[in-house]
């Protein structure tokens, strides 16, 4: 809703998360909003998740003040009264850009001016803003109101910023004292930049929309001013530069997220019980109450393994919480690690609803290969927004700690995060590491190593960022291009919506047990990712099936040879035998937004024959 509590549309709770977050634009039949920061949402509407190890990963990027996780507002019922409390429930939005143009005369003017006015509708869909007194675009019409839509132009930056187009600046070629009346007009029969032009009335200068865009926009187009409309404030002098994109672009606005999975709790210490069951702790004053709330947490069996500690152990626990001894169970700088740990386990606890896994055999004839199957028959993801990018994606600026472009979701440092949890069901792969480790030290997959370090130092070096980090090893792009294959397989079986259907990879071989494991799951939050048709294609007769058809599709690709004889350091790409036609997925599908794949890791190819992890 708008700044005056005027209701202007509606989108998903989880859009918020993926697409119309704080500082996206979010573009409606008439009008084109901004959400604003997370400081002018209303905090009580917001209510909160509960999952400790995400939270602690959120506070080592954006810091220790972070004190939840939060589901952004929502309407649960569908019809409600317009005037009625629970329509008021939304984000606040305000309408940018400021620029507006008439459909009919073609004025070009910003909001402030008055020229234009906001109509209120009762349906929210249907407000609109309109040209009042419009006499045509020759002048001889009757008067009468017409209507207005966003001007199409704005401009954005690397580092997060959105501002209006400098519509007199670009007309004019530079700064000008001329500020008469603009016109917006088309000169051709197609919409293309060069027939789109801008001009002004009073002295005439006009310009084509195609001068905005490529090497031309650099002269034509002023330095960025470090604008976030979403804070209502302008940061020091932006050094990037701004770039000329449409509204409604997909480059305007990319989250950035961190996800976990609630997995069940290894409980080895009191500690562990009291970081696992803060909130109800947190607020004890003394053992006689500390009594009390532990009789009623053992009476809901809320954790299981909570009677093996005595009163004075969970007591001692709450203490060496508050003062800050010792470390957390929750290891923020890993939120694979304790993942691994509970899908490995040869006997995985039970957390319902949340968590509920049953192990297959692995599939016939790839025993060699696969040590282990889990089917995860329900299991729960929560995603939190950290910030955001624009013009390129959040990937490109490497880990989350390490992206300088990360725009703020508020002013000041944030006490809360917006998240969301979904529910699915998943398949565990945990591959052979013996296998691996003898296929890691092939000559050819030593060489295909190198094509692919080359691409990767080559794409980091030329957008100025250290070429020797962050590079995931030979072994994530096996796994990685495994799991592609057998994601573009499952959607034509499994029933799902092929961009329902999501990967996480264990490929870390940094820590104090090696990773060699894909975890294929669906996360929706609607009831598409819940039906079982995943698990059903997890038992080893399906599973086996499908493997040997993803293998068999991948050996020839429908743009070989080109696509086998891809060499990623050449072109500075950060992926080797592979495209989509063959291997990539969609990209809400791929954690890594279809980087580092080859497919050349797996089945033999056209190019490459020795380098294959399947025979």
């Amino acid at each position: 809703m708008s700044d005056d509590r005027t209701p202007v549309g509606q989108v998903r709770p989880s859009q918020l998360l993926w697409t119309y977050g704080p500082g996206a634009l979010i573009d409606l039949p008439n009008l084109s909003v901004v959400t604003l920061g997370t400081d002018r949402w209303e905090k009580s509407r917001c209510q909160p998740i509960d999952e400790q190890r995400l939270l602690a990963a959120v506070k080592r990027v954006l810091g220790p003040q972070v004190e939840s996780l939060r589901v952004p507002p929502f309407t649960p019922e569908e019809n409600v009264e317009r005037y009625s409390a629970e329509s008021l429930i939304g984000v606040p939005v305000r309408p940018f850009p400021r620029w507006l143009r008439c459909v009919k005369c073609g004025l070009l003017s910003e909001y402030d001016l008055g020229l234009f006015e906001c109509k209120e509708h009762f349906k929210p869909e249907r407000t609109r803003f309109v040209h009042k007194d419009c006499t045509g675009s020759k002048g001889d019409q009757k008067a009468k109101d017409a209507d207005a839509v966003p001007a199409r132009f704005l401009l954005a930056c690397r580092d997060g910023h959105l501002d209006d187009f400098p519509w007199h600046y670009f007309v004019h070629s530079g700064p000008s004292a001329c500020k008469g009346t603009l016109r917006f007009f088309e000169s051709g029969a197609s919409l293309q930049t060069e027939n789109l032009w801008v001009k002004c009335d009073t002295c005439g200068a006009s310009r084509s929309m195609a001068h905005a865009f490529g090497k031309a926009g650099k002269d034509n187009l002023p330095a960025c001013r470090g604008r976030h409309p979403h804070l209502d404030e302008y940061g020091e002098r932006c050094q990037e530069q701004a770039r000329a994109v449409l509204l409604g672009a997909t480059n305007s606005w990319f989250p950035i997220t961190l996800s976990a999975l609630a997995i069940p709790v290894d409980v080895g210490s009191a500690r562990d019980i009291v970081d696992s069951l803060w909130d109800d702790f947190e607020d004890v004053e003394d053992k006689a109450e500390l009594k009390g709330v532990l009789k009623a947490l053992k009476k809901r069996e809320a954790m299981p393994g909570l009677d093996d500690f005595t009163l004075d152990e969970v007591w001692g626990a709450i203490e060496a919480r508050r003062s800050g001894e010792g470390e957390s169970a929750v290891d923020a700088a890993d939120i694979k690690g304790p993942e691994w740990k509970v899908l490995t386990n040869p006997h995985p606890p039970t957390d319902w609803p949340h968590f509920l896994s049953k192990p297959a055999a692995p599939p016939t004839g790839f025993e060699k290969c696969i040590s282990s199957v889990l089917l995860l028959e329900r299991l729960r993801e929560v995603n939190a927004l950290l910030g955001f990018t624009r013009v390129e994606a959040p990937e490109e600026g490497g880990a989350p700690d390490e992206r300088p472009a990360r725009a703020a979701l508020c002013k000041g440092a944030p006490e809360w995060v917006p998240a969301s949890e979904v529910h699915g069901e998943g398949i565990f792969i945990c591959f052979d590491l013996s296998t691996i480790e003898d296929w890691e030290k092939r000559e050819a997959v030593v060489t295909r190593d190198r094509h692919l370090t080359g691409g990767h130092c080559g794409w980091r070096a030329a957008r100025r960022l250290d070429p020797d980090e962050h590079y995931p090893g030979i072994r994530y792009a096996m796994l990685h291009t495994v799991a592609h294959l057998l994601i573009r397989e499952l959607a034509l079986e499994c029933g799902y919506n092929a961009a329902s259907i999501r990967e996480r990879i264990y490929a870390d071989t940094s820590g104090n047990e090696d990773q060699a494991g894909i975890l294929i799951y669906t996360a929706a939050a609607d009831s598409d990712g819940t039906l079982g048709g995943l698990v059903n294609l997890g038992r080893p007769e399906n599973l086996g099936r499908l493997l040997r058809q993803a293998l068999a599709r991948s050996q020839v690709c429908s743009s070989d040879p080109l696509c086998a004889e891809h060499r990623p350091e050449k072109d500075r790409s950060l992926h080797a035998a592979a495209c989509h036609a063959c291997s990539f997925v969609a990209e809400t599908s791929c954690e890594f937004g279809n980087r580092y794949i080859d497919r050349a890791l797996v089945v033999p190819t056209l190019d490459e024959t020795g380098a294959a992890f399947f025979d």
